[in-house]
């Protein structure tokens, strides 16, 4: 859902991943609306747009960000890159293949909602995590976002991240109303990964256009994404290539053909 704090929270993971020592590739794939490069007050010389034109590549497009975190930005408003052509897919895996920097860790930061290009992401990436707070609108549409990849797409494995709560229970809870639902009616798995409580220093840090792991690192959310970034690089990796960059672009791209899988 919209305005669950969901750009705040890729950033912030993102930088403290890349504190902890990764190589760190954020991926703006609210292709509507960007917001990464807002949020860090970066100015990128190009996007994903210029790719799919031809008129850059994709290392030229990649902005350095702070903490050594890579960012591929989204390009605001431009509507036909919602939904992206077969031809544009097969394009953005060469583009991947060709990067020459490491990469441990992408991670995309959709779109709101159920979209085509939401659900193509989703598919594609091998660990979903799904941002949500204490609100009922918020709830259900974790819920709906969840029931859709689970029958539809065969993901059955989801993390649960509870945003701007004001306290531990209060995260528990919100993981909680989702799992009473999800056990009833679907077949999925899912794991509590955490949550970050509402924090001023998050608000004055957006104000500043930096992260608040970076612009206030001893506040209480800077501490939490911390912890999360900590319990993220335990996630097991992948055993086969399969976590590659250009392979997360193939299950991208063969996703959005008749039939696909599951966020690095």
């Amino acid at each position: 859902k919209g305005g669950v704090g969901k750009t705040n929270v890729s950033v912030n993971l993102a930088m403290a991943m890349s504190n902890a020592g990764k190589d760190v590739l954020i991926m703006d794939a609210d292709l509507g609306l960007a917001n990464i490069d807002v949020l860090l007050g970066i100015q990128p010389r190009a996007n994903l747009h210029d790719v799919f034109n031809g008129d850059a590549t994709l290392e030229e497009v990649v902005v350095d960000g702070p903490a050594g975190l890579k960012i591929i930005p989204a390009s605001s408003g431009v509507q036909e890159m919602a939904e992206l052509s077969p031809a544009q897919h097969v394009g953005l895996i060469r583009a991947f293949s060709e990067l020459s920097f490491n990469v441990d860790v992408l991670l995309v930061d959709t779109a709101a909602g159920i979209s085509d290009s939401v659900v193509s992401f989703t598919r594609a990436a091998q660990e979903v995590i799904i941002v949500v707070c204490d609100e009922p609108a918020s709830i259900t549409d974790a819920y709906a976002l969840i029931k859709l990849l689970n029958r539809e797409h065969g993901v059955f494995r989801f993390h649960v991240l509870a945003n701007m709560v004001s306290s531990a229970q209060e995260a528990r809870e919100v993981y909680e109303k989702i799992t009473r639902v999800t056990d009833r009616f679907l077949d999925v798995a899912l794991d509590f990964m955490g949550h970050v409580p509402r924090d001023e220093y998050l608000i004055k840090a957006v104000r500043k256009q930096r992260a608040v792991v970076e612009a206030f690192p001893r506040s209480r959310a800077a501490t939490a994404f911390r912890n999360l970034a900590e319990k993220t690089n335990k996630w097991p990796l992948p055993k086969a290539a399969g976590g590659h960059l250009e392979f997360f672009v193939e299950r991208l791209v063969q996703g959005n053909l008749p039939d696909a899988e599951v966020m690095p």
